[in-house]
């Protein structure tokens, strides 16, 4: 099943109302398609003058900015509107305040509304060597209301980004010994000085997940009363793929949406059979430039059967497309 199947699934996008975030020139749904508005964290214009040389993005296919999400809320830029469903592909790990972002857009959510994301799982991405989020790291940004990566964030992003092929990560013959560093030591400590000593805002992964970890992360919040949101729908990573999609929808019942995030984690197949994460990766003296057609990030779970061989360069090339895409992406929300 294709990723947009997977967002989409259960939602008639011809006859609901909308919202996208961060679609820059990949939409999920097109204005051909329903009624959809776009979320970005710039204007149409100043997007497509930031990416002008970006061979990553493709301007001339960027779409068409209805809101801009930067210091206001969402409930105030889009003016009260009310969207039967708010997709979200690959922005989530970016957004400095997880929590406060996923209250936004449930503040926007019309009555029987959901919550489509899709989420890059580390085990198989450029965050291979770093550990998932925690709990306490994730409240640590909500109590300061970040509106940027925190300088922890930063540093955790810039010294683990390594080139990882998600082919071999899946098949437990990725060799962890030589797995190159995007940023050396000095990049990694001035990004993290700049943020911490001037605010400025370098954009990255603040939060990694895997499935079982992201489940885990949303039953405590659950749990301890910061959202109220249930799991309606799950899609978990498939082989030689690098991302899962979550459904939610607001619920008035904790016990009910703490039950359904623990039904998640009983359907999540993380675990044992992905070798252990290495952390002598060696660093080199200077960056390594981004590669380019060829191996890029990947994700996936360990359930269901083993792809064929031929699905491998399609993997591949599609995970090669998304490097660049993640390289330059800015955080779409709270923040931005």
């Amino acid at each position: 099943m294709e990723l947009r199947e997977k967002l989409l699934r259960g939602i008639d996008v011809g006859r609901a109302t909308g919202l996208e975030i961060g679609a820059l020139c990949n939409p999920i749904v097109s204005k051909s398609d329903g009624d959809i508005r776009y979320v970005d964290h710039a204007s149409t214009e100043d997007l497509r003058e930031k990416y002008a040389d970006d061979p990553a993005v493709d301007i001339e296919r960027s779409v068409a900015v209805d809101y801009v999400w930067g210091e206001k809320t969402l409930a105030q830029i889009t003016g009260g509107s009310r969207f039967d469903y708010i997709v979200a592909s690959h922005v989530i790990e970016h957004v400095p305040d997880l929590v406060t972002w996923v209250q936004e857009l449930l503040s926007v959510l019309a009555p029987g509304g959901s919550i489509r994301l899709a989420v890059p799982d580390r085990r198989f991405t450029f965050d291979y060597l770093r550990q998932e989020s925690r709990l306490s790291d994730i409240l640590h940004a909500y109590l300061q209301r970040a509106r940027r990566p925190l300088p922890i964030c930063v540093l955790d992003y810039h010294l683990s980004h390594v080139h990882v092929d998600c082919v071999q990560a899946w098949d437990g013959t990725l060799d962890t010994t030589r797995l190159q560093h995007k940023f050396t030591f000095g990049q990694a400590m001035e990004l993290a000085r700049d943020a911490l000593d001037n605010g400025a805002y370098h954009d990255g992964h603040c939060w990694v997940f895997t499935p079982y970890s992201f489940a885990d992360i949303f039953e405590k919040l659950n749990a301890n009363g910061l959202l109220h949101v249930a799991c309606s729908d799950f899609a978990d990573t498939e082989r030689y793929r690098f991302e899962f999609v979550v459904a939610m929808t607001p619920a008035a019942d904790r016990q009910s949406a703490i039950e359904s995030w623990r039904a998640v984690k009983r359907r999540c197949t993380d675990g044992a059979e992905f070798p252990a994460t290495a952390t002598t990766a060696p660093r080199p003296e200077s960056p390594e430039p981004e590669p380019g057609p060829g191996p890029g990030p990947g994700t996936g779970t360990g359930a269901g059967p083993r792809a064929d061989d031929t699905a491998k360069p399609v993997a591949r090339t599609r995970l090669a497309s998304l490097l660049g895409r993640w390289s330059s992406r800015l955080p779409r929300g709270p923040g931005s």
